[in-house]
């Protein structure tokens, strides 16, 4: 390895190319960072006295192949974030001269030469080339000044050259951070002192590491650099630990048959999901739950012995699988899923916000995939885990074992004998890990406060669905109180109660009895009414097409009786809905 302290444009200067890797994320750098950066150039270019400013290191390998071109390619291993922000000032810096034709000491055609082109036809021509989703969208910012641009014009139609650049299209797949920085940099340029922002990019420094492939380990310096810059998540870490130390040609397999079609996968979720993805994995392969910020570590510590265990000769056929599990994944979690069956089963599960039950549910689909399972065994799978967790939140049990009941909930199952032996897990599970019987269910769902209750729309959702065959959505209605929740009821409503009007109401008001679903434009209207214009009013209970409000259209009287007798009722239909594993 070797290191030294250097001008950041001299590291630019002569005939070379700064490669981003495939297994490098994308520009990500924020307007904010764009700020700190322009404002550090402009106080630089505006100090009269001969100051410098440590920009940080740049790592890069520098392959050392002779070839024909005499073009250095060289592989940013660290600093691709601040190399690409100071390529795309220089970039607006060219073109904003060549628009002012102002003198700042060096000429459009001499910054492209010198620090963003070579002259050359083919890629090698640009002095930095990013991953492919970056790729295009920087080459086309970098042609709108490139020097064959001023080969072609002259001092006298210069104004129509500008428009020709600001006129040409963004390429389809364009990467917007990276326009949306080079169009901040372009609008402070147009009222600057543009010799003062060369002058401040003059006087920027930087550490020019040079790393020897044979002799260096990369991912090591990589991951002792990642305390400094845009913090790397442990996706990136875990993409640059598989990808880095391969040979070129494998490295770009792996990426295009495996890695590329998972980031496709997850698409702008990519960078919210991918981690939980892995720590699902891992939890699903190893029975053990790494912590979120640590399954970069963990990941390291599985390939290894995986690596070990196999006989493996390369990662492939890891990260083959893990391929395979990422589409599992997206179609449980992220709405990807094609089979209207299973995407109605993963879409109840989601509304519970289960997340911790994802390493069992993707080992599940795995099976169903591979034929183990058929598909019906299956929904009987995904309704008993929803069945679970919803059991359990209306008996209002602790979920911090949730965690580990999913992790190792499998390692009891027999899976010759699959759907039957995933039930007797289930029923197995004793104390606070239990599966709550229909008796403890249906007490608690009778008196609970629902109303209150996190999962009162899905509660009210499933109910009103259970016996339609085409379910329908509730997502234009609301929950309305029966039985008004004004403490200070009027006295129609009194009457209706009886003399214990106000121990009913405390009793029963949020309680699934006295709730209903009602049209959003509706619900303001029914208010207080008393409980016969609740019935007929324009919009009421009588001219709902909800089967929740069929047992309010025939009752005579809404009191203590009438409720209980509504909640018994819908706690019946939720036995069979949310099913016990008999």
């Amino acid at each position: 390895m070797e290191a030294h302290d250097t001008d950041f444009l001299q590291l630019l200067d002569g005939n070379k190319q700064f490669s981003v890797p495939i297994f490098q994320r994308r520009y990500s750098w924020k307007k904010h960072h764009c700020e700190k950066l322009w404002d550090d150039v402009l106080r630089l270019g505006q100090n009269s006295n001969n100051i410098s400013h440590f920009l940080g290191s740049i790592v890069y390998i520098d392959p050392k192949v002779n070839n024909a071109s005499r073009v250095r390619e060289l592989h940013v291993i660290d600093g691709q974030q601040r190399l690409t922000s100071l390529t795309l000032l220089l970039a607006a810096l060219s073109r904003a001269v060549e628009g002012q034709n102002v003198d700042i000491g060096i000429t459009p055609e001499e910054l492209s030469d010198y620090y963003l082109n070579v002259r050359r036809t083919d890629e090698l021509r640009y002095k930095q080339l990013l991953t492919q989703h970056d790729k295009d969208s920087l080459i086309h910012l970098l042609d709108g000044i490139d020097v064959n641009w001023f080969q072609i014009t002259n001092h006298h139609n210069k104004g129509k050259l500008i428009q020709l650049l600001e006129d040409r299209e963004l390429p389809a797949n364009n990467a917007p951070q990276l326009v949306e920085n080079y169009r901040f940099f372009e609008a402070k340029l147009k009222s600057a002192d543009l010799k003062a922002v060369y002058i401040g990019i003059q006087r920027l420094r930087i550490v020019d590491i040079v790393l020897d492939r044979p002799d260096d380990n990369p991912q090591l310096i990589f991951e002792s650099l990642n305390s400094t810059g845009l913090e790397l998540s442990q996706a990136d870490l875990i993409r640059n630990y598989v990808l880095m130390g391969q040979e070129r040609d494998f490295q770009n397999k792996l990426y295009e048959i495996y890695w590329l079609p998972m980031e496709q996968r997850f698409g702008d979720q990519y960078t919210g999901w991918f981690d939980s993805f892995i720590r699902d994995y891992l939890t699903l392969e190893t029975r053990q739950i790494p912590k979120i910020n640590s399954v970069y570590e963990r990941f390291k510590v599985y390939i290894q012995e995986r690596k070990n265990s196999e006989a493996l000769e390369t990662i492939e056929p890891i990260i083959k699988d893990i391929s395979r599990f990422s589409r599992h994944y997206v179609c449980i979690a992220l709405d990807q899923e094609d089979d209207i069956g299973l995407q109605d089963c993963f879409e109840n599960i989601n509304s519970l916000d289960v997340t911790v039950a994802f390493p069992l549910l993707i080992e599940v689909y795995e099976d169903y995939t591979r034929k183990h399972i058929q598909k019906p065994e299956f929904i009987k799978i995904l309704c008993l885990v929803e069945s679970y967790v919803f059991r359990r939140s209306i008996c209002g049990i602790p979920t911090n074992t949730l965690n580990t009941t999913f992790a190792t909930l499998m390692t009891k199952v027999d899976k010759d004998k699959y759907l039957e032996s995933v039930k007797a897990a289930f029923l197995q599970l004793i104390s606070t890990r239990r599966y709550p019987s229909d008796r403890e269910f249906k007490q608690a769902l009778l008196l609970k406060d629902v109303y209150n209750f996190n999962r009162c729309n899905y509660l009210l959702r499933k109910l009103e669905n259970s016996e339609r065959r085409e379910p329908i959505s509730v997502a234009n209605c609301t929950i309305e109180h029966v039985m008004p929740q004004n403490s200070d009821l009027p006295e129609e409503w009194q009457q209706e109660l009886g003399e214990n009007w106000q121990e009913i109401q405390e009793k029963y008001l949020h309680t699934i009895g006295n709730l209903t679903l009602i049209g959003k434009r509706d619900n303001p209207a029914l208010s207080d009414l008393p409980f016969n214009k609740k019935q007929c009013i324009n919009g009421g209970f009588c001219e709902s097409p909800l089967h929740l409000n069929k047992s309010l259209v025939h009752a005579k009287q809404w009191n203590e009786n009438a409720i209980k007798k509504r909640a018994e009722e819908l706690a019946q239909k939720a036995l069979k809905i949310w099913l016990y594993p008999n």
